[in-house]
Formats: structure tokens, sequence, C-alpha cells
């Protein structure tokens, strides 16, 4: 048996697959949140959890991407570079930014001079994400540094990023105080996998004139990381949620029920908030999510493309 496993061919970096590796899963102040006095992760940290962010690696190029730039910024380069390493600081061929939230882009901080003093990272940003870096310090200063170079995205316009991977942001309703918000299509030479941590309620998204319902770009991939913030009304104590308006994990069961079996297994969700139940292994809300034949994001898991 040993003679026979040592016969096969090994794949090399040129064959391998790109792939992504999910880097954190939580709402954008992680998990515990800060201010939270007692919790069990304080004391333990494997249950904490890092803010939502997936990297892209190709192995045959060495390339790595992030998707978003969280405050766990730090924590989640060191984990890429154990799961793709690479000799380069911070060795990142660019990163793709969701929009303007807190959660999504202040980890471009650690690429500034006080930190990595990165060295044109490109970072690709939507019109009204790019003008709020360039024109608002302290991220103003990372544009002008030449720690980051910004990157234009267009809605629906593929970015190529070599022969195997293109990017494709995708615009959809959300709170746009300072920017617009996308989700990213990200495909390769064999499979494609969707990315949308933030999205107002579902059905605001169908509503916007040739966006299309989430179920058509959920047939068209093979996973599917969506906003799943919280899983169900009353849960934020002292708060209106009608007043938030991401769709609770209990309405998307709802209405992706209707999806074919193998369609809701795509579907895996992601950036939990600290109120959210399904965020705790065990839990009856987690137990609700897989009998329903949906998912949840785990820390490390790798999907190839």
């Amino acid at each position: 048996m040993a003679a026979a496993l040592a016969a096969l061919p090994l794949l090399s970096a040129a064959q391998e697959p790109p792939f992504v590796v999910v880097l954190g899963i939580a709402q954008d102040g992680g998990y515990p949140q800060a201010g939270t006095k007692d919790h069990p992760a304080w004391d333990d940290s494997s249950r904490r959890r890092l803010v939502s962010c997936l990297a892209l690696v190709d192995p045959a190029s060495g390339e790595r991407w992030l998707f978003d730039a969280t405050p766990d910024f730090r924590a989640q380069l060191h984990r890429l570079d154990q799961v793709a390493p690479h000799e380069g600081v911070p060795g990142l061929a660019g990163i793709f930014l969701t929009h303007a939230h807190v959660g999504h882009y202040t980890g471009l901080l650690h690429l500034g001079k006080e930190i990595i003093g990165a060295k044109e990272v490109a970072v690709w940003a939507m019109p009204r994400m790019a003008d709020f870096l360039r024109d608002n310090g302290p991220w103003s200063q990372l544009v002008e540094l030449r720690n980051i170079v910004l990157e234009p995205l267009q809605p629906g316009k593929p970015v190529r990023l070599n022969e195997r991977l293109t990017v494709t942001p995708i615009t959809v309703p959300h709170r746009d105080e300072f920017s617009e918000t996308v989700g990213f299509l990200i495909d390769g030479p064999n499979r494609s996998l969707f990315f949308l941590p933030d999205i107002d309620k579902w059905e605001e998204w169908d509503d916007e004139v040739g966006a299309g319902p989430v179920e058509r770009i959920v047939r068209q991939v093979d996973i599917a990381y969506l906003d799943g913030t919280f899983f169900a009304d009353g849960e934020v104590p002292g708060r209106a949620m009608s007043d938030i308006r991401h769709p609770f994990i209990t309405e998307s069961m709802e209405r992706f029920a209707k999806l074919s079996r193998d369609d809701r297994a795509k579907i895996r969700f992601i950036h939990l908030n600290r109120t959210n139940p399904a965020i705790v292994p065990g839990s009856a809300a987690q137990r609700a999510v897989l009998e329903a034949g949906l998912g949840l994001a785990q820390e490390g898991e790798r999907q190839e493309l």
C-alpha cells in the first residue's frame, strides 16, 4: 500500500487549484465584542471568532488576495501565512473592499508607515469607497505614501487577476453612508464562489432594477457566503431591529426553503453578530440552520476553485 501511494503523482503548485480560505466569520466587532464583560471566550481563546474575511490563494502564481481588511487584520494575515506561506510582507497581491463600515476596511491601517510600511498594495474599491479613502485621513496618507494603490471597480465588470481567476463586484442595497456596498463573485478554473457579508433585506435587492434575486446567484455558483448577521428579531437588547436592515437567518431559511436541496447546501452564513445564537457551537439555532439544509461558515475552512 505504501509503495502504491508513493507511486501516485503529486500535484505541482501549477496544477493545484486556486482556493478560498475563511479567515473570520464574525460581525464587525468580532466575538466577543468590546464591552462584553462576562463571556467564556475571554478565558477560552478557542471560542473567539475573528471578523468576517476571506482570502483567495493561487498556488500556481503564489499570489494571495484578501476580501475585506478587518480590525483583525494582524491575526488574519498570520493565519494566511500559515495556510499559504509567503516570503514577502505583507505578501498580498491585493485587497478587495466590500464597503466602508468599520469591520471591512479599517485593517488597512496595518499597511501604513507605523506598522508594515507596505509598498503599493493594490486595493480594489468602488468609486465612492475610493474617494472616501483618498479624501479622508488617516486613509489618505496610505494613498499619498503609496502604501496602497487604489484600483477602480465597476458594477458587474470582472477584474481578471490572472489566467485562472476573475473577481466581479455586484452592488447591493445597504446603509451606504460613506460608500457603495458590493458582494464579490470569484470565478476559478473549476468552481465559483459568492461573498456577501452585508446587505439590507433580501426583498430590497429584489426591487433593485437589474440586480435580480439572490437565488439567481446561488444557482449560478458553487458556494455562497451570505449575510447571517442576526438570527431572529428581538435578539439585540434595547434596539429596534426594524432599524437594522440585515436579513434575519430565520427569514433566509424560510425564503431559501424554495431552493433545491443542492442549492441550499451551497449557502454558508457568515458575518455573525455577537448576539446571534448560531455562532455558538451546538446551539439550537445552529441545529435549525443545519436541519434546513443550509450551512454556517467556519474559520479555516477551505473551498477549492
